[in-house]
């Protein structure tokens, strides 16, 4: 079932990408070789194919989450993008819970965490979270682009929470922009991580954030993705206190381009993968278009492919992409 799965997405997104524009001769901007390389037609194809009923919502740790990873992983591979590890592109890290889980207490990741718990009842998942490397012209600074690609799975046998704009819409944003960064060398080396566990409150960002690969002084900046395609046109933004530097440079941006009316920034909250980063003094941006009309679906079983909205995938994808250029 998984190959031809994985057979019908890659024919897919090979006729999406046939049958994108071909760039216009002459001068092109590297604007227009974002916008070009960033292949709608391929980016809703990823949605596509991570909604559907054969992922069963994309639990972490379940089938439909393992397919989910292997798919991401499938699409780096085709892309020829570096892997971070010795075996490929997967951080492998443990999550546990007692088996008469109590109101309030959450999945547990850390190795001390996980010996108590198993010393009793307890359930255990193995997750994954998905990495690639692009080498960029200044290797002493990086850039991490992250989005969780898991969701909540299923209610019942044959109903499920597709999650296409929580996350699908964040997972596609990341594989279409290692895409567009493998084409056009960028300043900073840049890490593209799918996490696994957000659902589960954020556990592998979290795992992450305790087992870097590099220093986390040497981030520059991490951007979090989650539910960015929606059509409000207002981006509701994170910015920690160490991100806040560039703040004025995205206004800037934003301003000139006319990409989203305003940039809606909030307070730093703990509701998504950014925060276990934010605590250890990482900038931090989080990228959500929240209350648009897609988001009445939030966490429910109609967040559908048929029900997504697309409308500000290309404005936030031009958005990073020109702060990364200009920073």
């Amino acid at each position: 079932m998984k190959k031809y799965l994985f057979l019908a997405a890659m024919i897919m997104i090979g006729a999406a990408n046939l049958n994108a524009a071909s760039p216009k001769k002459g001068k092109v901007t590297p604007e227009q070789k974002g916008v070009q390389s960033i292949n709608l037609a391929t980016a809703e194809a990823h949605i596509n194919f991570l909604a559907c009923d054969e992922l069963e919502g994309r639990e972490a740790g379940w089938k439909g989450g393992r397919i989910a990873g292997n798919y991401i992983i499938s699409c780096l591979k085709q892309m020829g993008l570096q892997p971070l590890f010795e075996d490929g592109y997967v951080q492998p890290f443990e999550a546990c819970h007692a088996e008469r889980q109590k109101r309030g207490q959450r999945w547990q990741v850390h190795p001390d965490s996980i010996a108590n718990l198993k010393q009793g009842v307890h359930q255990s998942l193995d997750l994954r979270n998905i990495l690639c490397k692009i080498e960029g012209t200044n290797p002493n600074e990086i850039v991490i682009i992250g989005a969780h690609y898991d969701h909540l799975g299923n209610l019942g046998r044959k109903v499920y929470y597709a999650g296409a704009h929580d996350n699908a819409s964040g997972t596609a944003a990341i594989v279409t922009l290692a895409a567009h960064y493998a084409k056009q060398r960028p300043k900073y080396d840049m890490y593209f991580i799918a996490f696994s566990g957000e659902d589960a409150f954020l556990r592998g960002s979290e795992w992450y954030a305790k087992n870097p690969l590099v220093s986390l002084k040497q981030i520059k900046y991490l951007f979090n993705l989650d539910m960015i395609a929606d059509n409000n046109p207002e981006q509701y933004c994170e910015f920690s206190d160490e991100a806040m530097e560039g703040f004025a440079l995205f206004e800037k941006i934003n301003t000139e381009k006319g990409y989203f009316k305003a940039l809606d920034r909030h307070d730093l909250d703990e509701n998504s993968d950014h925060w276990p980063f934010a605590k250890k003094n990482v900038p931090v941006v989080f990228f959500m278009n929240e209350h648009g009309d897609a988001y009445k679906y939030y966490h429910t079983i109609h967040d559908t492919y048929e029900n997504h909205i697309f409308s500000n995938y290309e404005p936030t994808f031009n958005l990073i992409e020109n702060f990364i250029n200009k920073y």
